[in-house]
């Protein structure tokens, strides 16, 4: 058995070694493959006019044009201005600057109506505690504007720079 497998492979190796087809007939060539089996025309030559390339030519606009290069394409040039106005720009006041935060901690309420109402508890952090009613100066530098349930507001004592505290624990 493996010798008849041997002898189908060297028949099927001279018989493609030789140019047959499979039916025992020449292949055709390439060129012609799927084409009938006929004579070929003749293809016809385009003429070639040769005098035309001798002709002299326009040379080309930039010589040192790299075709090979990528460069992007330079912008054109911005359109002249006329002649540019100045206008002068009046500065924006800015006022005084704002007061600093003022540095108190809400830390209470006492609402006791023999007091007159409402007194607000203030700490300054180093241990010193202030207490006011509405209307009242606190360290000499700041008034009570108003006490609410869970926050104080502060102003300094000439009115400006007014700001609210929250009720913080401590």
């Amino acid at each position: 058995m493996l010798g008849a497998l041997i002898a189908v492979f060297v028949a099927v190796t001279f018989v493609v070694s030789r140019g047959e087809g499979p039916a025992g007939s020449p292949a055709a060539p390439s060129n012609q493959a799927g084409r009938g089996a006929g004579p070929q025309p003749a293809s016809e030559v385009a003429d070639v006019k040769l005098e035309a390339l001798k002709d002299d030519h326009d040379a080309p606009a930039d010589p040192r044009r790299n075709l090979f290069t990528f460069r992007q394409k330079a912008s054109p040039p911005p359109p002249p201005r006329e002649a540019e106005v100045a206008v002068p720009v009046a500065p924006v006041p800015t006022g005084p600057p704002s007061p600093p935060p003022i540095p108190l901690k809400f830390i209470g309420i006492l609402d006791s109506p023999a007091a007159g109402g409402k007194v607000a508890i203030l700490s300054d952090g180093r241990g010193n505690t202030f207490h006011a009613r509405e209307g009242q100066q606190v360290d000499g530098r700041y008034t009570v504007v108003k006490i609410g349930t869970e926050s104080l507001e502060l102003s300094y004592v000439d009115g400006r720079g007014r700001q609210t505290l929250r009720l913080s624990g401590q």
